[in-house]
């Protein structure tokens, strides 16, 4: 049903330990994108039976752009120190503020955005249902829609992982607690642009950025 070579496949787009790969696709008939899912699903369920637990280790972890143009501060929690340590952990946090430096989020979570915003936010995309010529009765429809976009562009755990667009955040911090066995979580970050407030030419950050990580 399933080779040796698809297990180790799965294990490399997912991080699974191998038992779980196997398990995954003993339950989806050897499809490896089904049983990618299943993973993450599992990955979701993990995370919620360890919400309730104390995550209080971790590292604040510093990432510099080469050449010095965007600092990244970021703190990531789990439960103990010895997880903290691990070179699983390490990377996760690494990867974690590199797209923060590539993807300029500016809060952690939906929770964190402020109602002012979010508000001042659906003014916009109103009038542009009304400029767009919608109906009244169809307009918060369309308004509570995109208002979804604007957090996929603004919070950090909804935002499309760079290195892997078909994941956010969330979905690979999930991923990270079903192979560690912790809660992990983000706590808050800084990320600073060099020259951020000051006329200047326009960059592509995010391209940069993950160009200089291939």
């Amino acid at each position: 049903m399933f080779t040796t070579e698809d297990i180790v496949k799965l294990r490399k787009r997912t991080n699974a330990g191998m038992m779980d790969c196997k398990k995954a696709l003993t339950e989806c008939d050897g499809d490896i994108d089904k049983a990618t899912e299943w993973l993450r699903e599992k990955g979701i369920a993990a995370a919620a039976k360890k919400a309730d637990r104390i995550a209080a280790e971790g590292l604040v972890y510093s990432y510099i752009h080469m050449g010095g143009k965007i600092g990244v501060l970021v703190e990531i929690n789990c439960e103990t120190d010895f997880v903290a340590r691990s070179e699983q952990f390490v990377e996760l946090c690494k990867n974690i503020a590199l797209h923060i430096a590539a993807a300029k989020p500016e809060y952690v979570s939906v929770a964190e955005v402020p109602a002012e915003a979010i508000e001042h936010e659906k003014e916009i995309l109103r009038a542009q249902a009304e400029n767009e010529g919608k109906k009244p009765e169809i307009i918060e429809k369309m308004v509570e829609g995109r208002i979804k976009k604007f957090y996929q562009d603004v919070v950090l755990l909804e935002q499309s992982y760079v290195k892997d667009p078909d994941k956010t955040i969330t979905q690979l911090l999930n991923e990270a607690i079903l192979t560690i066995g912790e809660k992990i979580t983000i706590r808050r970050f800084v990320r600073y642009e060099m020259g951020e407030g000051l006329e200047k030419r326009k960059d592509n950050f995010a391209e940069e950025v993950m160009s200089q990580t291939k």
